[in-house]
């Protein structure tokens, strides 16, 4: 019986599975959350939700203020909502969201802007952003080649940070000479981040989980930084390394 509770449309299933796939994201400029956490953080944030998706148990729990906004649900069972997601287990809701424009931010006032440079594991650009939202970093730009912002290994690895935290895509040489700030990279052979006595506003580049930042990039870059190692590890995991050296920088910065 709880599989009738909607039957969604052959339709809409398509369209939701499709958006598994980038190509697809950008041809409809949608992507979709899922689970509790995140589709709440979706529901409060300046993201559009076109569609929800919900069980019985999510909607008598969060009536009141899907009200309140004027969002308008389809029940549905847990069953079709795992169906349709990536969660292997998922008793709550799915939100079909759409996508924001690719603009430009404002550089004004900012003490750390995060810039990664070719990050293609989805897992880290979602892990990063979570680590970027719990140091208060607001703003981040990506190169071309970095992991797609709204594949849903993003979202979901992410946490609900992804609607925390403004961002666009460029080409990071062009965007670094617009900006009057010092550049920082992440280097195995850069000056030892815990040497640094104080550091200025900025932008912090992490490389490509292999290969680093790129000899482009790396031209650009004002100071290269490196967390010292004292084992037999050849490197850190890029979202591991991000998350380092950013408590240091806001160590240094708040001194």
């Amino acid at each position: 019986m709880e599989d009738q509770v909607l039957m969604l449309s052959k339709n809409t299933v398509k369209f939701i599975k499709s958006l598994h796939q980038k190509k697809y994201r950008l041809e409809s400029g949608m992507f979709f959350v899922e689970g509790e956490k995140s589709v709440l953080e979706v529901l409060n944030s300046d993201f559009k939700t076109e569609s929800l998706f919900a069980t019985a148990t999510f909607l008598d729990q969060y009536d009141s203020q899907l009200q309140t906004q004027g969002i308008t649900a389809e029940e549905v069972s847990q069953k079709q909502l795992e169906s349709l997601g990536q969660y292997q287990s998922n008793n709550s809701a799915l939100a079909l969201v759409k996508m924001k424009e690719n603009n430009p931010f404002e550089v004004k006032g900012e003490h750390l802007i995060l810039a990664l440079d070719d990050v293609r594991d989805p897992g880290n650009l979602g892990t990063i952003i979570r680590i970027a939202d719990w140091y208060g970093i607001r703003k981040l730009v990506f190169s071309p080649q970095t992991a797609d912002f709204y594949n849903p290994k993003v979202i979901q690895s992410s946490m609900g940070s992804f609607t925390r935290v403004t961002f666009y895509y460029a080409e990071l040489s062009q965007i670094f000479s617009q900006w009057n700030l010092p550049i920082y990279g992440a280097f195995l052979g850069g000056e030892s981040i815990h040497e640094l006595t104080e550091v200025q506003p900025g932008v912090l580049v992490m490389g490509n989980e292999s290969k680093g930042i790129s000899p482009e990039i790396e031209k650009l870059v004002d100071r290269k930084l490196t967390i010292p190692s004292f084992g037999e590890a050849e490197s850190l995991n890029v979202a591991i390394a991000t998350a380092v050296l950013c408590d240091n920088f806001k160590r240094l910065m708040n001194s």
